[in-house]
């Protein structure tokens, strides 16, 4: 057996000990939380240290820190976790009205409230015991989706920010730009001058989170006056009210950014581009019959949202 990897000869529940160890990083926390002995998990941490050649907890003072080692593996600890528990939760035969699977889905809070809660609400309807998960990403999720995809079902995100995936197309939508009510600065449409002097609130803003829109106002020759970056686009209108400045959500969102108050729309001095929006997932899903199903969802979703951003930026943008 001398040709076989490690992972051979361990103990797979070594693994669901050590999930527990990283997370609550005590062995007395770690034992209450699998239910077992307080020796029968420092026989485990034992055996993981022996295999590691790492304490994987060091003491400090009267308290315990995981090692720096430990530290690098709690993501690939809970991935690797995560990745274990869909394989046997897998049915060779599925039936939606008699799972009790839960979807974990990456996204923004955009993605959320648009077709999240039509997917939701479409489950609920098929198959009452299916459950989805809704998870904000963030920069370093986005930059590493091909890994972190392994251990979720998928991601709502544009197109732009992900590559090298199977994906699904969703629906279109465009960007819009909202400023206070109450500011005489601009009237039904920004002018250059306007998106010049103004400040402005963006979302994200880093190397793998920013907006077309944002790009394209740069591209212009419009260098933005950022004064606020905030990670949501729902609370984008919250920063605008009573205030100076510009912010831009996509259409999809107008019914809610309206109903904060205090806001409304205006037109661009030039066409934004438009955005297409996707599911993207690890391509060991793509042969799954309940994830199949999952993306059928999302597909009869996509159009719901699809003729809400019609009706939106026919009434409200035009």
């Amino acid at each position: 057996m001398s040709d076989q990897s490690p992972l051979y000869r361990l103990d797979l529940n070594l693994l669901v000990s050590l999930d527990a160890l990283l997370t609550e990083r005590s062995v007395t926390r770690a034992a209450e939380r699998l239910h077992l002995s307080q020796p029968a998990l420092s026989a485990s941490l034992s055996r993981l240290r022996t295999h590691f050649n790492d304490p994987i907890l060091a003491r400090r003072g009267n308290t315990y820190e995981l090692t720096p080692f430990a530290i690098r593996l709690t993501d690939h600890t809970t991935t690797a976790l995560e990745a274990a528990r869909r394989v046997f939760e897998s049915q060779a035969t599925w039936a939606p009205t008699e799972s009790t699977r839960e979807f974990a889905i990456y996204g923004s809070d955009y993605g959320f409230v648009t077709i999240g809660r039509i997917v939701s609400d479409l489950a609920a309807q098929r198959a009452p015991g299916v459950r989805f998960r809704f998870m904000l990403h963030n920069p370093t999720i986005v930059e590493d989706a091909a890994t972190r995809l392994r251990s979720v079902d998928g991601m709502v995100i544009p197109h732009g920010h992900v590559t090298d995936l199977p994906f699904l197309d969703l629906w279109h939508d465009q960007w819009i730009a909202i400023v206070s009510e109450h500011n005489d600065t601009v009237a039904d449409e920004l002018t250059m001058e306007a998106m010049s002097e103004l400040p402005w609130v963006m979302t994200y803003q880093s190397r793998s989170a920013y907006t077309s829109a944002a790009r394209q106002v740069q591209q212009l020759g419009v260098e933005p006056r950022i004064e606020v970056v905030v990670e949501s686009f729902l609370a984008v209108a919250h920063f605008v009210a009573g205030s100076r400045r510009i912010g831009l959500v996509q259409a999809a969102l107008a019914p809610a950014v309206l109903a904060v108050g205090g806001v409304r729309i205006v037109r661009f001095p030039f066409e934004p581009t438009p955005l297409t929006n996707a599911l993207w997932w690890h391509p060991v899903h793509t042969q799954d019959p309940e994830h199949a199903w999952m993306r059928g969802l999302f597909e009869e979703a996509g159009r719901v949202v699809e003729d809400d951003v019609r009706a939106t930026t026919r009434d409200d943008v035009a």
